[in-house]
């Protein structure tokens, strides 16, 4: 039985994902108001007490 081979001479194309300073960015901004929100709560609790 003969074996089957695969001919693959397509040339597969990255994309440059190395770039990802919006992302960061935006999950920095992101974490900042999340800190900002909890500790505002946070501070709102003990003003009650």
């Amino acid at each position: 039985m003969a074996k089957a081979e695969l001919k693959t001479n397509k040339k597969t194309e990255i994309e440059d994902s190395s770039s990802l300073k919006g992302t960061f960015a935006s999950v920095f901004f992101l974490g900042i108001f999340l800190v900002v929100t909890w500790v505002s709560v946070y501070f709102l609790f003990l003003d009650r007490f």
